[in-house]
């Protein structure tokens, strides 16, 4: 019994070691993205529209359009969270939790994945490869997230939360490793929106 604990303890090491490469070459990754939101009786609660970038390290930009507009933009130290509907900008330190976000995993530190994460990985068929994260931390965003790589590029990631409601994020017209300056990792909003720091 045992020794098959560390067998799986070696598995998830050595699955978290082969995501993280896989992952440490984006030096860039830019896509348009299709959200759906599930809940536990299987009904879409939500559909939404939009398009990301990443940068290593620590640069992020998000934008959704559809149904309702969002941004949301890391510069490595914190996030910023804009609503144009509500005119409020709200600021979060980059904390633990907020660094287990998934879609900061394309930005930020993925070297130490194992430490974070129970790591399972699996191939389906020749160019298809499936990544299981289960967080050790009880306190994280979410209970499982999957990540689906084709021929090497992040198609899909798909996440589930305590509550059992399932998101899974599609990405297209990806665009990996080209040049993006930092100064795209910005936000512009009008003076007299509320800004918020930490929830404060």
């Amino acid at each position: 019994m045992p020794s098959f604990a560390v067998q799986a303890e070696d598995g998830s090491k050595q699955d978290a070691s082969e995501l993280a490469q896989m992952l440490e070459s984006y030096e860039s990754y830019q896509a348009r993205f299709i959200q759906i939101v599930v809940n536990e009786g299987g009904s879409r609660v939500q559909e939404s529209r939009g398009f990301l970038k990443a940068k290593r390290p620590g640069l992020f930009y998000w934008e959704t359009r559809e149904p309702y507009p969002q941004f949301i933009v890391s510069d490595g130290s914190s996030v910023e969270v804009y609503d144009p509907d509500l005119e409020q900008v709200t600021v979060h330190s980059l904390d633990e939790r907020v660094q287990t976000t998934p879609a900061l995993l394309l930005s930020g530190e993925v070297g130490n994945l194992n430490e974070t994460y129970k790591v399972s990985g699996r191939s389906k068929g020749e160019h298809t490869q499936e990544f299981t994260l289960v967080p050790r931390n009880a306190d994280s965003l979410f209970v499982s997230l999957r990540l689906t790589f084709f021929k090497g590029e992040l198609q899909e990631m798909r996440m589930e939360d305590s509550l059992s409601q399932i998101s899974v994020l599609s990405f297209d017209d990806i665009k990996l490793n080209q040049t993006i300056e930092d100064t795209a990792f910005t936000l512009d909003y009008p003076d007299e929106v509320d800004v918020i720091r930490d929830g404060a």
